[in-house]
């Protein structure tokens, strides 16, 4: 860039004139904010005709997905380079209530979870902005982004006008709302749309709900063009007067786009969702769409004169243990991975899919070139962290907030944990004393998986399948142990005032239920795990009890870069790099290595703590390609 010194008031006036109507010309005519510019506008996005317009010029929105809180702060930019170097006008963002509100009266929106200062980030680099808020988001997210004291209530109904559940969403809007009023379009900022909750056609529990979301929105500033989004057979229930109807959708067919002229025969259509490929979940293969299928039907929706929003664009992960679950049929938990077979990959990679989009989006740039592509990071396989610390799980005790004593049974969410919040996330410990052998019954209520010891010797597992176990005869008394894991909580559904976790009802012991119980905490936050470096560790044996918690350090010279962490031999835990934790990790996959972005990781030592359930190779491996496990497409 190069600055000249304006030395005299007439070439001052002549350079401001200058600027102003390149300012305006990128903002009216490329449709982008001219370098996050604050400046007051009278009209914003509309939808009064068959397209929409933004400050009274035709205006096609080319958007794509990339969650904050998947993407490490650090490549934020590098991240929606490469979404603006495809050809992307629009960034679009779900925002987490669950992250933003861990506990009633406690907010986080700082670093990591700084909302503000990703919207800003798009405005300087150009990018307009959509958000939606929720309160409820689905996202692939436990309890789709719902925070899990809402559960503490016995009588909630989330999603609904319940007044425990309204108080509640008031309370955060009131946080939330404020730091997005002054980004939107007509006060300078690059927000040019919110949309209003999330799928609520394919709940639609309130008629009364979706009008209260919409006013809770408006009477705290918005002011900008409000969206609903919901897929076609669903589209009248999840409306509300006075926002526009956008769909969900990945194969397109006359029947979606016949649905929604329906509701708005004169205004513009748009694909809030195009799933440019989908999920993955535990012991399934990985989803991949073909790029030669995503680029026709995005092709076709261009044709046809309507806005898009690719989601996701970029997928990221859902590091530590935010994932989801699915229910129907049955239940499966979600991977970290937030791949989603995306145009960026995981780690940031271009992709087949990337390349053919940008040089479709390039012949509806109205001759405006795009950015150069942005160079890849580099990766490394850095050699293997050898463990050589162990600590077993009945050692870790100490450290946790309790123990507890119940009569009976209490959930992970109705623990007295977490200043009253209970516990969101993570592993519960159950014991009690039996005096006797015989049939253990689950009767479906662990969830969603336990491990179980008698005097701490593993003698089984429960899970939804497998609700009955054996116990060993023996004299006298003997403590029984559940290790029960939260896998994560349902993300979309009917049920989700139903989803509380731990054991949420009798255990049964030859038909009489278990009394008695001592309840430990391991909900495994970063304070938990760096009080651990406190306890006594002991030299790894040659055969260490499980389940326990392994030591060893990953050794990054220089500037740290990204890699993949790869666990055979290992059957199913939890890996934490520097007390943060990468996720889950489980040896059915399909995931099979756990991205490691290089901003995790220190220049030196490096602490690598895996807990682990039943089974360890004790070394981590690290590779500089990902392996999501074997493909399959999308039917």
């Amino acid at each position: 860039m190069v600055v000249l010194r304006i030395r005299n008031a007439h070439k001052r006036k002549y350079a401001f004139i200058c600027f102003s109507i390149v300012a305006f010309i990128m903002y009216r005519y490329l449709g982008m904010p001219a370098g996050g510019r604050r400046m007051s506008r009278k009209v914003g996005l509309s939808a009064n005709s068959s397209q929409f317009t933004l400050e009274g010029e035709p205006f096609r929105i080319l958007g794509g997905s990339i969650h904050y809180f998947r993407v490490h702060r650090a490549y934020w930019r590098d991240r929606l380079t490469k979404m603006k170097a495809c050809g992307i006008n629009t960034l679009t963002t779900y925002v987490p209530w669950s992250l933003h509100q861990p506990e009633r009266g406690v907010f986080n929106f700082h670093t990591q979870l700084d909302l503000e200062a990703y919207i800003n980030l798009a405005a300087d680099m150009g990018l307009w902005v959509i958000v939606r808020p929720g309160p409820y988001v689905s996202s692939e997210l436990d309890l789709g982004g719902l925070p899990s004291w809402l559960l503490r209530d016995v009588n909630m109904r989330l999603r609904t006008t319940y007044p425990g559940f309204t108080q509640a969403v008031n309370t955060f809007f009131d946080k939330l709302i404020p730091k997005l009023v002054p980004l939107q379009f007509k006060k300078g900022g690059p927000i040019i749309a919110v949309q209003v909750e999330n799928e609520y056609g394919s709940f639609a529990k309130d008629d009364s709900y979706m009008l209260f979301i919409k006013e809770a929105l408006q009477s705290r500033g918005i002011s900008e063009l409000l969206l609903t989004s919901d897929i076609h057979n669903t589209l009248k229930s999840g409306g509300v007067d006075g926002a526009v109807r956008t769909v969900k959708l990945q194969k397109l067919n006359q029947r979606d786009i016949r649905d929604l002229n329906a509701f708005q025969p004169n205004g513009p259509n748009m694909v809030m969702d195009f799933w440019t490929g989908w999920y993955d979940v535990w012991g399934d293969l990985h989803h991949v769409l073909p790029p030669e299928d995503t680029v026709s039907t995005v092709r076709e929706i261009l044709r046809r004169g309507m806005s898009i929003n690719l989601y996701m664009f970029h997928g990221g992960s859902s590091f530590g243990f935010i994932s989801g679950a699915l229910s129907d049929p049955s239940y499966k938990a979600l991977v970290p991975s937030y791949d989603y077979d995306a145009p960026l990959s995981e780690a940031g990679e271009y992709t087949p899919k990337y390349h053919l989009l940008r040089d479709l989006f390039s012949r509806y740039s109205g001759g405006e070139s795009f950015p150069d592509m942005p160079a890849l990071h580099y990766r490394e396989a850095y050699e293997p962290a050898i463990m050589y610390q162990h600590l077993s799980l009945w050692e870790a005790l100490s450290f946790t907030e309790g123990p507890f004593k119940s009569p009976t049974p209490v959930s992970m969410e109705n623990l007295p944990v977490n200043n009253g919040n209970g516990q969101s996330y993570g592993y519960t410990l159950y014991e009690t004393t039996i005096t006797s052998g015989g049939f253990l019954k689950s009767e479906d209520n662990v969830r969603d998986r336990a491990l179980v010891f008698l005097d701490r010797n593993y003698i089984g597992l429960f899970k939804r399948q497998h609700v009955e176990l054996a116990v060993p005869d023996g004299k006298g008394r003997r403590t029984l142990s559940l290790l029960v894991e939260n896998c994560g909580r349902v993300h979309q559904g009917r049920d989700l005032d139903k989803q509380h976790k731990g054991i949420v009802g009798d255990i049964l012991l030859n038909n009489i239920p278990l009394r008695d119980f001592t309840i430990y905490s391991l909900d495994m936050t970063p304070s938990f795990i760096d009080s651990l470096y406190q306890a006594q560790w002991k030299t790894l044996p040659q055969n260490p009890s499980f389940p326990g918690f392994f030591m060893g350090r990953l050794f990054a010279y220089g500037y740290p870069c990204d890699t993949f962490l790869k666990l055979p031999g290992w059957e199913k835990g939890v890996v934490f790099i520097n007390g943060l934790n990468l996720g889950r990790y489980w040896s059915i996959g399909p995931q099979q290595a756990l991205y490691l972005p290089g901003p995790f990781l220190n220049s030196g030592i490096n602490q690598v703590i895996v807990f682990e359930e039943q089974e360890g190779d004790y070394k981590v491996q690290f590779e500089d390609t990902p392996d999501l496990g074997m493909a399959a497409e999308i039917q």
